[in-house]
């Protein structure tokens, strides 16, 4: 069984987050059930960037990282207060901890920034939120990572994402990467992407 922490802050999208839910949960039920989902915020209550509230299964401070085989981070608005858990000690921790070991770690939009401010992104290739109007993009460059603006980008076990687009493709990856290109065919079939 694949446990992947789904590390939530405030003012992330829902959207985002439920593509995790969503895809690795269809697996753990109609695919070959070896992915579970946990849900962990720094606060009791979370609020989304459209106002939506949300209650994490766990806290940070109340699990073992040891217990994950892979992180997921859904990105947020910054008018929403995400980067104030997104850029925290306690988010940065998790971050490191995973790559340190190699794990997957999928994030989408702009949470590839909590990645590039851990360190992690340096001289590797990614992505973020690339919409023309938008300097998110030369925000993680600043941080020294490569850009590659392409709708996901996968280095290594670290995969990026340019939008709330390609929520559920990373979503899929992530399947893919952690049980099979079959498996995850088979989860997309049967929840309608084929």
């Amino acid at each position: 069984m694949s446990k992947i922490l789904l590390l939530l802050a405030n003012g992330f999208e829902a959207v985002e987050a439920s593509v995790f839910t969503d895809v690795l949960g269809w697996n753990k039920w109609e695919g070959d059930g070896s992915t579970e989902v946990v849900t962990v915020g720094l606060h009791e209550e979370l609020q989304c960037t459209w106002n939506f509230t949300v209650t994490p299964e766990k806290l940070l401070h109340e699990i073992n990282f040891e217990d994950f085989d892979a992180l997921a981070i859904p990105g947020g608005f910054e008018e929403a207060g995400f980067y104030e858990d997104a850029f925290s000690d306690a988010f940065q921790q998790v971050i490191r901890h995973f790559d340190e070991r190699k794990k997957p770690i999928a994030t989408i939009c702009v949470a590839s920034l909590a990645l590039a401010h851990s360190g992690i992104l340096q001289n590797r290739k990614a992505t973020t939120y690339n919409h023309p109007t938008s300097k998110r993009l030369e925000q993680l460059q600043s941080y020294g990572a490569i850009i590659v603006n392409e709708r996901i980008v996968q280095t290594e076990h670290i995969i990026t994402s340019s939008n709330p687009g390609t929520a559920f493709e990373v979503a899929f990856l992530l399947l893919s990467n952690l049980t099979s290109i079959q498996n995850k065919q088979k989860i997309k079939d049967l929840m309608g992407f084929n």
